[in-house]
């Protein structure tokens, strides 16, 4: 089965971590996984996805501009109703608004008919209620680093959720 993980990258650090999940999703037995910027979107692979989760940094509490945009002009474009979706956000501070970026990301697949998951508090401990957010300055690895455990599992959970409701 076939799952995407869709990114708008400046710093590197979402393109980072959008790999990350990507790694996350292929531990899933069956399940290959992709990551693509939004501006090299494999439209095929992404159109045959069962699952797309879509991420970005944030900037003033909100999608990063290109993400906003790609979403308004070409996310409808991969077929979305009935897949599976998830969202996540990097931010250089906590109090950023990367939960509001990862709701403004659902909002619009909600509104393309997709079925969005989390896995909230039904998985256990780490508790991922909306989707992970990474903290941490531009370009700043090692900080991401932290977060990498977070975004594989997230990735996993994701993955597991699609052959669950998909095989």
């Amino acid at each position: 089965m076939k799952l995407s993980v869709i990114y708008h990258s400046v710093s590197g650090n979402t393109a980072r971590m959008a790999q990350v999940i990507a790694e996350g999703m292929k531990s899933v037995p069956g399940i290959e996984a992709r990551a693509f910027s939004i501006d090299a979107v494999d439209a095929d692979f992404a159109g045959e996805s069962r699952c797309i989760v879509v991420g970005c940094p944030t900037y003033v509490a909100d999608t990063s501009a290109g993400l906003h945009l790609w979403m308004e002009k070409e996310m409808g474009r991969l077929g979305l109703p009935g897949k599976l979706g998830g969202a996540f956000a990097t931010a250089q501070y906590i109090h950023g608004g990367g939960e509001l970026v990862i709701q403004a990301i659902l909002n619009h697949m909600l509104t393309m008919g997709m079925l969005t998951y989390s896995g909230g508090g039904s998985r256990g401990k780490p508790v991922i209620h909306l989707g992970p957010v990474a903290i941490a300055g531009a370009g700043d690895t090692e900080a991401l680093m932290a977060f990498d455990d977070l975004f594989r599992l997230y990735g996993q959970r994701m993955a597991e959720k699609a052959a669950e409701l998909f095989d």
